[in-house]
């Protein structure tokens, strides 16, 4: 495996993340890094100072792990304060976060196509290219069911952040199923798929307070009524969109071939 090292500092900073060196734990993961990017709330576009920064990935474990009787750690987790910065790095092995493509999972296609990039190698270029077969009009379920997830979390809990989970996630599934294209970022959503207009006063509000609430910002009838219309939209795409059935042809072929060239050379 060939890591370039690529940090992309300046859309790091750009996009809120603190001025701390990330490496330190990277280093604590203790396997082969296929790649690692930011997500969150700082991929997603509405960090707060006080934001945790969430690094997600894919790693290798060594061929031992899969053909010996110990049983290597298919997902990995390392949490910690960095200079007063909460951070949490997880990733999954190469070869589950393969299936994890093919299972129509938006989350770590997001993960995978985050331009806000830590650590990079071949094999994360070769996964990102290989994306676009997996998409699939049945990764409107995904985003469905993490909106709905969302949206009781914020009846429970009436915070900014669950809130802008719930819209980001719908404009994300809409725009998908309408145009082929996987963006988490919701003020570059705001540019691409009609949404309501208070949109960027939540994420301004969001800013100030990672648990800021609503605090009388908008009415709460009409937030469910737009939530419902985010819904209605997401149905209707999924029914008229042109994203295939299935994952595309010979893409589970050329997924289990990159898992195998990048194990067997690490």
């Amino acid at each position: 495996m060939t890591d370039t090292g690529i940090r992309a500092e300046d859309r790091l900073r750009s996009a809120g993340l603190p001025a701390t060196d990330l490496s330190p734990v990277l280093a604590e993961q203790g396997h082969p890094l296929v790649f690692a990017t930011v997500s969150g709330a700082h991929l997603y576009g509405f960090p707060s100072a006080d934001s945790d920064v969430d690094l997600r990935g894919a790693h290798l474990l060594p061929v031992a792990d899969l053909v010996g009787l110990r049983e290597g750690e298919e997902t990995c987790s390392v949490m910690g304060d960095r200079d007063g910065v909460e951070m949490d790095l997880v990733t999954h092995d190469l070869r589950k976060f393969a299936r994890l493509m093919l299972r129509r999972n938006g989350y770590v296609l997001e993960q995978l196509l985050s331009p806000l990039v830590v650590r990079t190698s071949d094999t994360h270029a070769e996964l990102a290219a290989l994306a676009p077969g997996v998409l699939t009009r049945h990764h409107a379920h995904h985003y469905r069911g993490f909106a709905n997830t969302q949206w009781r979390l914020f009846a429970k809990q009436p915070e900014l952040k669950p809130l802008l989970y719930t819209l980001r996630v719908l404009l994300t599934g809409i725009h998908l199923l309408r145009g082929g294209e996987v963006e988490a970022h919701l003020p570059a959503l705001l540019d691409l798929v009609p949404a309501p207009g208070y949109v960027p006063e939540l994420i301004a509000a969001k800013a100030e307070a990672e648990h800021g609430t609503l605090d009388g910002l908008v009415d709460a009838g009409r937030l469910r009524t737009d939530v419902e219309a985010l819904h209605a939209e997401l149905d209707a795409a999924q029914a008229a969109s042109r994203l295939p059935e299935t994952a595309g042809p010979g893409v589970h072929d050329a997924l289990h071939d990159l898992v195998v060239r990048a194990r067997t050379a690490c």
